[in-house]
């Protein structure tokens, strides 16, 4: 990546996306937050510069920066990136740790945190603006939708299906052609054996709807 990235969130999830860019080596042009209380103070020697919707930092985004946006809230996140492609025209980039194994004959899109040590096997399909903790494995053609956030250390199986908006706990098990529905939550520990309705929490081994 030629040009620096201006970060959207400075988090927990901030702070991955920018350990992720230092480590390979792309500028980061600073931090930008909503939390006031946040506003000036440096991490890795890079600054929160100012808020999200900061026209001032906002207009070097397309030109003479790159855009990231580290939310955990889907609904922000999903607030940003339209802000972005509306106002900007642009798309964010991926943050892709240098340590996690994406295959070439995988299919990616745009926004993505993958996190340390993340294996995106063959076929396997990633939306975009989706969030890979440390640790998951995403097998051969498996699919995973936009927006999905997936805890550390969770394996998605051969063939399964996460569609848009679901979040996936730490340590979860998705069995091979399991379908989860969009906007399903699947509880940390939780091992998914049959098919999740759109908007159904499910927890345990094996997982059952709360």
């Amino acid at each position: 990546m030629e040009n620096p990235v201006l970060i959207f969130g400075a988090g927990s999830l901030g702070m991955t996306a920018l350990d992720i860019f230092q480590r390979n080596t792309v500028v980061v042009y600073g931090l930008l937050d909503d939390n006031k209380e946040l506003h000036g103070k440096e991490f890795s020697d890079v600054s929160v510069l100012g808020e999200t919707d900061n026209d001032g930092f906002l207009k070097l985004i397309g030109q003479k920066c790159e855009a990231f946006v580290a939310i955990n809230d889907a609904r922000v996140r999903k607030r940003l990136v339209k802000m972005l492609n509306e106002r900007r025209k642009v798309q964010p980039v991926n943050a892709i740790h240098d340590t996690a194994t994406v295959s070439g004959m995988a299919t990616i899109g745009h926004g993505n945190l993958i996190a340390a040590r993340v294996v995106i096997s063959p076929l396997a399909e990633v939306g975009q603006h989706c969030i890979l903790q440390s640790g998951v494995i995403i097998e051969s053609q498996a699919k995973v939708g936009d927006y999905v956030q997936i805890g550390t250390g969770s394996v998605i199986n051969s063939g399964a299906t996460v569609e848009e908006g679901t979040f996936i706990g730490t340590g979860a098990t998705i069995v091979s052609g399991v379908t989860i529905g969009k906007n399903a939550r699947i509880g940390a520990g939780s091992v998914v054996i049959e098919n999740v309705e759109a908007g159904t929490t499910v927890f345990g081994n094996p997982a059952k709807k709360l």
